[in-house]
């Protein structure tokens, strides 16, 4: 959404509100912080976007904060009044020649069936991801360029425009001319399904932001022009006068649709289809408008914008969680408030390491940008901004969890143990059929097993007594517990857990590999210093000596 286009959007939430969300549990005095704090990033938003052309953050994100904002001024009437952010200051010092209208957006395919029923001449194009500008010419010439920023007033962005090879600075007639367009980057095969604007716009503003913008980075700055307010009346005389000008990239991505079939065909096909830059979705268009001297700063009704699916979703953080591997690695999980994102809900998101989470600094009540990695995987995008009253959150101590830690239950040490026992019976290590990290909680949880290899005693009346596992589920396990004892010693090194290398060393029995020195180790085939030094601590480690113990006490074949 255009952000000019927000205090007039706002205004229509408020007369027209939006389906009912659960509001907030905030006192006067932390509502009034927490809507200033909203209202100060919007702020910092426009300000990039309006003076700068640069977009911090995606215009799906943009659009759901400002909902965001109007929905807990409907929760707290009165409060806030005076944090509105500022929409009515002068974007620049240059006045559009013709305003720069902006879009309304259609939701759906009903709604834009109900947009084609109402009108005929109708052109589609791909809404170009990039920043918006306006190109004056005077007797061929060009005269100015100014940045879209409220739509009236924008950015001298002249000097600019005239070292980019895609703006001709004179035309082969000697007219005035008044052209509104999209200043994109130059992608080769860019498919949007797969890439997303891959950064397109930032890019852009960027280059354009330059003190001096250098031959080589204006060669990666095309035009697409999407309108011509004061040229011909019809789009067929428009594209063809476009063209002989030398504006022919947006002549042949310009096509007549008239029904809902062929503007969804258009909009997949360039969605999933390479194309020359980013976009975010179709517009629509029709072929005669008013004239430009009657255009406003506002969505007109003669075109609409029907968007791309949603690659980010702004999600509020309802807590965070650290999950412990088997290795004694951190991994930090943010918890959200549910949301919705391209067919999928997201309720949870990992942040990969510790140190990112200790950067970000992300706690309850923060919101963040999510997208899918591969339309699959919740992925953390960015920090939105921050709540105003933030809760201390407490890490694990990275120092008190490695690769030798935690073999048993004791407090603190649950979630890694678990981990262990998971890594022991999965695909990695014994591979037992049946028995995944629900059954070994069950058996944790119940006193039956505190150590790696307690399950080895284990019969079916014990089994019995942990929670969910009855008669049959007890024969089951104590069948699968049973193909361990002829299980390969090497399988059993990779359920205990051994450090890659270890396999270099092989074949050999527990007391040759626990007999070997660091420079014993570090003489075989890929094992580095690194890999000696942990093999070394593995095998001399007092808790894996008595799993050892017990495996060769218990007939296991090479201990």
């Amino acid at each position: 959404m255009p952000r000019y286009l927000a205090g007039w959007l706002l205004a229509l939430s408020l007369l027209f509100p939006s389906p009912a969300v659960a509001c907030p549990d905030w006192t006067g005095e932390r509502a009034e912080r927490e809507l200033a704090a909203l209202s100060e990033r919007l702020a910092g938003w426009d300000d990039a976007y309006y003076r700068r052309g640069e977009s911090p953050v995606s215009d799906g994100v943009y659009d759901q904060a400002r909902e965001r904002l109007a929905a807990w001024r409907r929760c707290y009437p009165g409060v806030g009044e005076g944090t509105a952010p500022d929409d009515s200051r002068p974007a620049g010092p240059v006045r559009h020649p013709v305003v720069q209208t902006g879009l309304a957006k259609l939701e759906g395919e009903a709604a834009v069936r109900r947009w084609l029923s109402r009108r005929d001449d109708v052109w589609m194009q791909p809404k170009v991801d990039g920043v918006a500008v306006t190109l004056a010419y005077a007797r061929g010439r060009l005269a100015r360029a100014v940045s879209r920023g409220d739509g009236l007033h924008g950015q001298d962005w002249t000097v600019a425009a005239r070292r980019i090879p895609a703006i001709p600075v004179r035309l082969p007639e000697a007219i005035d001319a008044t052209l509104q367009g999209e200043l994109h980057l130059r992608l080769a095969e860019h498919v949007q399904a797969e890439t997303g604007t891959a950064g397109a716009r930032s890019e852009v503003a960027g280059l354009l932001a330059r003190e001096a913008l250098e031959a080589d980075a204006a060669r990666r700055i095309g035009f697409f022009v999407w309108d011509w307010p004061d040229g011909p009346a019809t789009m067929e005389e428009r594209l063809e006068r476009l063209e002989h000008l030398g504006f022919d990239e947006a002549v042949a991505l310009t096509r007549p649709v008239a029904t809902l079939a062929e503007v969804a065909l258009w909009r997949e096909r360039w969605y999933r289809g390479p194309l020359p830059f980013a976009t975010d979705g179709v517009v629509l268009r029709q072929g005669r408008r008013p004239p430009g001297r009657e255009w406003r700063a506002e969505p007109p009704g003669w075109a609409a914008a029907w968007k791309h699916p949603p690659r980010e979703a702004l999600a509020e953080v309802r807590g965070v969680a650290f999950r412990i591997g088997r290795t004694g690695r951190i991994t930090p999980l943010l918890h959200l408030h549910p949301v919705e994102l391209e067919g999928r809900t997201i309720r949870r998101v990992g942040l990969g390491s510790l140190a990112r989470w200790q950067a970000l600094d992300i706690r309850p009540g923060d919101q963040v940008v999510v997208a899918l990695a591969g339309l699959t995987i919740p992925r953390l995008e960015s920090v939105a901004w921050r709540a105003a009253e933030r809760p201390a959150v407490e890490a694990p101590d990275p120092a008190a969890y490695h690769a030798l830690s935690c073999f048993h239950p004791l407090p603190g040490c649950e979630a890694q143990f678990l981990e262990r026992l998971t890594w022991l019976g999965g695909s990695q290590g014994l591979d037992l059929p049946g028995v995944g990290p629900g059954t070994w909680r069950s058996l944790v949880e119940a006193g039956l097993v505190t150590g790696l290899l307690d399950w080895l005693a284990l019969d079916e009346r014990a089994l019995r007594r942990a929670h969910g596992i009855g008669e049959v589920r007890a024969g089951a396990l104590m069948a699968a517990f049973e193909t361990t004892r002829t299980a390969a010693f090497p399988r059993w090194l990779q359920a205990l857990g051994a450090p890659p290398g270890v396999e270099a060393a092989l074949p050999a029995d527990w007391a040759t590999l626990s007999g070997h020195g660091h420079r014993d180790w570090a003489a075989l085939p890929g094992v580095g210093a690194d890999r000696a030094a942990a093999l070394v601590d593995f095998f001399a480690h007092p808790e894996v000596r008595v799993l050892a113990r017990r495996l060769g006490e218990a007939g296991i074949d090479g201990f």
